[in-house]
């Protein structure tokens, strides 16, 4: 096995301060994933398994941290939409007309902004794309009540029963 490559000098006063500051689980096991190896010399297994890692991603980590320095423990996480058809901003822009509509009293048919959608990607997408994408512009699905909440069915009965009109035959 080739030699491990060296870290630079006064990296684990770096590493502590930084874990002290971590603000994010995240931020903290990344700083000590490399503190680890340069305050205790341990192995890349035994700092998987402290920070709860595999020992590629430790050793990526830290390869990362000799070639960048500090910049490499600063990220943004791995979220994201890394598979998005349109960006916010253009579905946005798809869903305007749609908006007008239905603040005018239309209504939202998910098929023809189905049908818009699949023309300005080119291809074709499941019916769960759209309603997803209705979700991420804070839309939702209203649907009328069956019956007010306050409804009582017992004293409704009664009222039919004890109604002046229910009492004339025709």
């Amino acid at each position: 096995m080739p030699p491990r490559a060296c870290l630079p000098d006064g990296a684990a006063e770096t590493l502590a301060a930084r874990m002290r500051q971590a603000k994010t689980k995240a931020e903290f096991q990344r700083a000590q994933c490399v503190w680890l190896r340069v305050a205790l010399d341990l192995s890349d297994d035994d700092i998987a398994t402290a920070v709860g890692w595999s020992a590629n991603t430790v050793r990526c980590l830290q390869s990362r941290f000799r070639r960048r320095g500090e910049a490499a423990l600063i990220g943004v996480g791995r979220g994201g939409r890394r598979h998005q058809n349109l960006t916010v901003a253009q579905e946005d822009e798809l869903l305007r007309p749609f908006l007008e509509q239905a603040t005018s009293g239309g209504i939202l048919e998910v098929g023809r902004i189905k049908t818009a959608y699949e023309r300005a990607v080119g291809h074709c997408v499941p019916k769960s794309t759209i309603y997803r994408l209705l979700a991420r512009h804070g839309w939702r699905k209203l649907a009328p009540r069956p019956r007010h909440p306050k409804a009582k069915s017992s004293l409704q009965e009664e009222f039919k029963k004890n109604s002046p009109r229910s009492s004339k035959k025709k």
